[in-house]
């Protein structure tokens, strides 16, 4: 008999999947900005340590990141499965700008590490932030409207559930009455009601799932999307080391909890 799965096996799990060790090696990289910023003035050597920390571990979710353009190119291939045009068309937008991005951040690392001329860096970056930012505008509408569905699915099976609920008040009393049994039309009709109560009740509850991972998703991309503004069109707010270090932990912890293992 297979044991519970306890939280080791979670956490084995989450790290030996690639989102789950970028999402490890991000948190690092953000920890280590907000810790160079808030002791770079007081404690100098240590602050230089957490750059050093923030550095190396964004050269290393790059690394890690080889080849995932890839993973946009065959969503490209799949959006003729989405329910409706609106959702293809966004996807099919979102996916080509995450491609973009992918794909030149594979330079912007090679530049980085010094095997490309490192004068091409910043205009790399640039390039691969735009398509980030493009494509985490069009997902997060995306997500938008898969939540503004899923309330309107949700009140509709509430509606439902609360007819159910009535229909098997009354079939619950027909049943039990001396008139008639339990093997009549009412006791076969209270089964079923039942039946779809606990039908309903599962749908409700994958709608709301559905909802929290689709908040979840917002975070994350509304939070990398203020980080790739940092390099399309700077500005004194989304540069501030604050900033991006907040950023940087809200999407990191975001997709802590949308990659964990049930």
């Amino acid at each position: 008999m297979d044991r519970k799965k306890d939280a080791l096996d979670k956490l084995v799990a989450f790290l030996a999947k690639r989102d789950g060790i970028d999402k490890l090696v991000k948190t690092f990289q953000y920890i280590g900005k907000l810790s160079h910023y808030h002791l770079q003035e007081s404690h100098p050597a240590l602050a230089n340590r957490f750059q050093k920390l923030e550095i190396a571990s964004g050269l290393s979710r790059k690394a890690f990141r080889t080849g995932r353009f890839l993973t946009g190119y065959n969503a490209l291939r799949t959006t003729t499965y989405y329910p409706d045009w609106k959702l293809q068309t966004l996807a099919v937008l979102g996916n080509g700008g995450e491609m973009v991005y992918w794909f030149f951040d594979h330079f912007v690392w090679l530049a980085r590490v010094g095997v490309l001329d490192s004068h091409l860096a910043n205009r790399l970056c640039y390039v691969s932030c735009f398509g980030e930012a493009f494509c985490y505008i069009f997902f997060t509408m995306a997500e938008l409207i898969v939540i503004r569905r899923g309330l309107e699915a949700e009140w509709k099976c509430t509606k439902e559930l609360e007819e159910l609920l009535v229909e098997e008040e009354t079939c619950s009393k027909l049943a039990g009455s001396s008139v008639i049994s339990s093997s009549s039309k009412a006791g076969v009709s209270l089964v079923a009601v039942t039946e779809r109560i606990k039908q309903v009740k599962v749908q409700i509850s994958k709608i709301r799932l559905q909802r929290v991972m689709s908040v979840m998703a917002i975070i994350a991309y509304i939070a990398d999307l203020l980080i790739a503004l940092a390099v399309v069109d700077p500005n004194p707010f989304v540069n501030h080391a604050i900033t991006l270090g907040l950023s940087g932990l809200a999407s990191a912890w975001a997709g802590w909890y949308r990659n964990w293992p049930d």
